[in-house]
């Protein structure tokens, strides 16, 4: 089972108290005050790690804690500090605040942390409070109790490449053919069951991009039907779409039709996957109606139409080229707004 989305409970460390003490050697019979501070309670941070493929760890164990910091001891024995907790999640994890409803962290890149929770300072022994009018004190602080919060965290894949379409499509298909991944396939809806993503080689270009299999979509999946919301937020963060269509037809379906439904999908889930660089490969050419219902949907869809087959390889360089193209004029232009935010940050 593939768990992208789970609810957990994290909690850092409390404190530790401080010491209420008072030297007292043979020869020390009133001596000064000693008592240690307490240590500070471990906290908790969130990692983003290429080795966490979901969220099994967290379904199966949702409350997490950090250390409590250790109390203060006398003879000036100050408490260790309590051990940070790491959880480790996928890349593109999102930490929603379960009564907020808000994020308060992402992390979008192998080794990107957050400090999620502080853990509580450690309190203060009386010797902390000794001074030259005060050197007997009899005050010392208790440690303060951790932060803790209840959150959902929810994976949303990050890939170069977000291939979509109706189950049957061909989806998988095409990722086990051109990348190194090797998806589940199998002639009936919803082979997918979760997302699946492969890297595209470009051995002349000494380029690489992902791409990522999306499960199938269905009329209403805006809605929540089918596997609905669940995995359109997979396509959020995609650079460009492919939008697979089968131009076949089969099982009676219409090519220009299901490609006017997909797009709608996304639009009324958010409207702004609609204006993400689009892509469409008409799949299925080998077969005998597909050439006839692409001259039908050249006529309706005026954009680039990409004709390929899986079966026959039949269109594969032009593709993948197309891809590689739309990839890197979409990186180029984040590469130039981060340069004008950092030189506007410099003034």
């Amino acid at each position: 089972m593939f768990y992208d989305e789970v609810k957990v409970n994290f909690k850092a460390g409390n404190g530790g108290d401080g010491c209420f003490s008072f030297r007292r050697g043979k020869y020390e019979p009133k001596g000064g005050p000693d008592g240690g501070n307490g240590g500070r309670g471990g906290a908790v941070y969130v990692i983003a790690d290429t080795n966490v493929a979901d969220l099994t760890d967290y379904h199966y164990k949702p409350g997490w804690k950090a250390k409590n910091g250790e109390p203060g001891r006398g003879a000036d024995q100050h408490g260790a500090n309590g051990a940070d907790i790491i959880m480790r999640v996928p890349v593109g994890t999102v930490v929603i605040d379960r009564e907020t409803e808000e994020p308060v962290a992402e992390v979008l890149a192998h080794g990107d942390q957050v400090l999620l929770l502080e853990g509580g300072f450690g309190g203060k022994g009386n010797e902390t409070f000794k001074s030259s009018v005060n050197q007997a004190p009899r005050q010392f602080t208790l440690g303060k109790p951790g932060e803790e919060g209840e959150y959902r965290l929810v994976v949303k894949t990050i890939a170069d490449v977000g291939l979509i379409g109706f189950p049957n499509a061909g989806k998988s298909t095409l990722l086990n053919m051109i990348t190194n991944a090797h998806p589940k396939t199998g002639a009936y809806p919803f082979t997918t069951m979760f997302p699946m993503v492969g890297v595209l080689e470009y051995p002349e270009h000494y380029e690489r991009i992902t791409v990522a299999d999306i499960p199938g979509l269905i009329e209403g999946a805006s809605e929540n039907r089918g596997l609905g919301h669940r995995f359109l937020k997979h396509v959020e963060r995609c650079k460009v779409l492919l939008v697979m269509i089968d131009m076949e037809g089969t099982d009676g379906r219409e090519p220009i039709s299901d490609f006017r439904v997909l797009l709608n999908e996304l639009k009324l889930y958010m409207p702004g996957l609609v204006k993400k660089p689009e892509l469409v490969a008409a799949n299925k050419m080998d077969e005998p109606n597909a050439p006839e219902h692409l001259k039908a949907f050249k006529k309706k869809f005026k954009g680039k139409v990409y004709p390929i087959s899986c079966v026959s390889d039949e269109g594969f360089v032009e593709l993948k080229e197309a891809l590689l193209a739309a990839v890197l004029e979409v990186r180029q232009a984040e590469q130039k707004l981060e340069q004008e935010a950092a030189g506007s940050s410099n003034y």
